[in-house]
């Protein structure tokens, strides 16, 4: 029969309904929802996210802001921009955009942020409470790929998961999170001796390496959930002969989808879902300003 088709942008309508709810609920109480993006000088991959994440932040209520330095700006201009945001009480949200001028790293940067106002979650204070299971803001991919997981009907407490590619940003707090949901998990990496001999076993398997078609059918058990989180440009050549650049996973979609039980597409899976979740970071954000404005 193929697998479940685990189709994130109806997932991530559902989240931006409720977020448009929320929003509206935070406005009637007075709260700001203001999400201000960060970008040097106007690099086309970021300045093409910053208009989608306007359009987007419109559709639920969200007022955003795109702060825009000179190119030349260096660490300790970008770090004092962030520090304005971060005392700015209009600003509930904010959000480094890619990519950061030569010289400047962009994860020392992210640091910088004001752990309630880190809409990412990935100031390492919210990846460090992610470990407790009560992060301040949560990693928005590995919140996307659990709530894939949920959507796929595969009960968690129990079962079988392995999460390979373990990154900081999703990989690490995607095992945790899984660990929290009572998963048995077992995380592989690049030192992982016989990949196949953990991926076989996993009722549930999350990949995110960035690694194109690494994970074929002999990889997956049969009926298993795969999630993929591996977002890669890649060259391909079509019947005509003629060459494109296509977006590809890191999960051979075409084969594995003949075996899993469910599975997320790329794009259209994990991709959506980050963005809605990030949206809906940027209400909790708002939430826990407000509420600390309260008992201040």
């Amino acid at each position: 029969m193929g697998a479940q088709i685990l189709d994130g942008t109806v997932l991530a309508e559902q989240a931006r309904a409720q977020v448009r709810a929320q929003v509206a609920e935070l406005r009637r109480a007075g709260a700001s929802v203001k999400l201000a993006s960060l970008i040097v000088g106007s690099p086309p991959p970021g300045m093409l996210y910053a208009g989608s994440q306007r359009k987007t932040c419109e559709q639920v209520g969200i007022e955003y802001d795109l702060r825009q330095l000179p190119d030349d700006a260096d660490a300790r201009a970008i770090i004092a921009e962030i520090t304005r945001l971060n005392h700015d009480p209009s600003v509930t949200g904010i959000l480094l955009l890619m990519p950061m001028p030569d010289g400047v790293d962009p994860t020392l940067m992210q640091y910088h942020i004001d752990p309630y106002k880190d809409v990412e979650g990935v100031n390492p204070s919210n990846i460090g409470f992610c470990f407790y299971g009560e992060p301040i803001i949560a990693p928005c991919a590995a919140l996307a790929a659990v709530e894939l997981v949920r959507a796929s009907g595969r009960e968690l407490r129990g079962s079988e998961a392995v999460v390979v590619g373990q990154g900081a940003i999703v990989g690490r707090p995607i095992t945790t999170f899984l660990l929290h949901e009572m998963a048995t998990v077992t995380g592989c990496h690049i030192a992982t001796r016989d990949l196949i001999a953990h991926t076989r076993r996993a009722d549930i398997l999350v990949v995110a390496v960035g690694k194109p078609n690494l994970i074929r059918a002999k990889h997956v058990k049969p009926g298993a959930v795969v999630i993929d989180v591996g977002v890669n440009r890649i060259t391909s050549t079509g019947g005509d002969g003629k060459t494109k650049t296509v977006t590809v996973g890191d999960v051979a979609f075409d084969e594995v989808k003949e075996v899993a039980g469910a599975i997320t597409p790329v794009p259209g899976g994990v991709g959506p879902v980050t963005v809605a979740m990030l949206l809906r970071n940027t209400v909790e954000a708002a939430r826990k300003q407000m509420e600390g404005r309260k008992h201040g």
